[in-house]
Parts: structure tokens; C-alpha cells; sequence
């Protein structure tokens, strides 16, 4: 196992700055390309890990430190994100994330001690029985998914631009 819940927060403390220095002062073109028919684009990425902040990470942890495995801990809808009108900017939404985020470390470092509660476990509605360590690794390799998707999504926008470089770069390649 690799899982160190201090190295866990180091990257998630880093993903709202991650984002916000690569992404605040793009065009609109870059925000809203994506790679097709049902895929995201850029600001709808940014949406989707707002709502992980406030529905989906913490509530669950928390539930699993109150409930443990006597209660299935609420579905999250990865895609509820879409069906909602969010207005703003760029910058006002990953400042929003950024917020949250700093919110969701401060109680996270409050409710869990690593040497009590990273094997407790709950109950997932779909994958049955989970860790506290197993929910945190994947909260962090969430943010990495996403900051890939949304690399990968720009990098789509110039995919026949670059003529026959293609072969060398890989972040085209299918």
C-alpha cells in the first residue's frame, strides 16, 4: 500500500492553484472545446469537481466516520453538474473550488487521525464495502483524472494543426 494521507493532501491542497494558474485568462475557445459528443469541456470539468466538493467527498467521509457499514451512504451523480445553469467566470468558479477545497482540508485534517480511521469502513451503493483509505486515494486520483482530462481536451483542440507531428505527441494518440 502507498496510500499516506499527508502526501494525499499535498496534492489535493495543490489542485485549486494547479487549475487556476493554468486556466484563468484563456479564451472562451479553450474553455468550452471538447472532444465530441458527450464529453466535457474545460468549465464543465471545473463544475463537476465543485460539486465532488460539496456532495460528494467529505459528506461521504464524514457519513462513513457516523454511520460506518449500518447505512449505504448516499449515490453521487457525477452529472448532475450538467443538468445545472452555472453562471460565471472561469476565475469566480475556481475560486469557488478553491474555497471549498481549503474548507474540505481544514475538516479533513479535523476528523481524521491516520492512525485511527483509514481502514474504517462504509458502505458504497454501488461497490459494496469501502475504506476511509480507499475513499481519500480515490479523491486524489480524481483531481489527477481530471486535470489529465482537461490537458488531454485542449491538447484535442489543435489535434489536426499539428500536421505530422502527431506521431510524437502523445497525449493525441487514441
Amino acid at each position: 500500500m502507498n496510500f499516506n494521507m499527508n502526501e494525499a493532501i499535498e496534492v489535493l491542497e495543490r489542485t485549486p492553484q494547479t487549475l487556476s494558474t493554468f486556466l484563468t485568462g484563456l479564451s472562451e475557445a479553450w474553455l468550452q472545446s471538447n472532444e465530441g459528443d458527450g464529453t466535457w469541456n474545460v468549465t464543465e470539468v471545473i463544475d463537476h469537481l465543485i460539486e465532488g466538493e460539496k456532495t460528494n467527498w467529505m459528506p461521504r467521509l464524514a457519513f462513513i466516520l457516523e454511520e460506518g457499514e449500518s447505512k449505504v451512504f448516499p449515490p453521487f451523480d457525477r452529472f448532475s453538474h450538467l443538468s445545472q445553469k452555472e453562471d460565471g467566470t472561469i476565475k469566480q468558479k475556481l475560486l469557488e473550488f478553491k474555497a471549498l477545497r481549503i474548507e474540505n482540508m481544514t475538516r479533513l485534517k479535523q476528523l481524521v487521525d491516520p492512525e485511527v480511521h483509514l481502514g474504517l469502513t462504509g458502505r458504497h451503493p454501488a461497490f459494496g464495502q469501502v475504506r476511509v483509505r480507499e475513499l481519500l486515494s480515490a479523491w486524489v486520483v480524481h483531481d489527477l483524472t481530471h486535470i489529465r482530462q482537461i490537458v488531454r481536451v485542449m491538447a484535442e483542440r489543435y489535434r489536426t494543426d499539428v500536421g505530422p507531428w502527431i506521431e510524437y505527441l502523445g497525449i493525441l494518440k487514441k
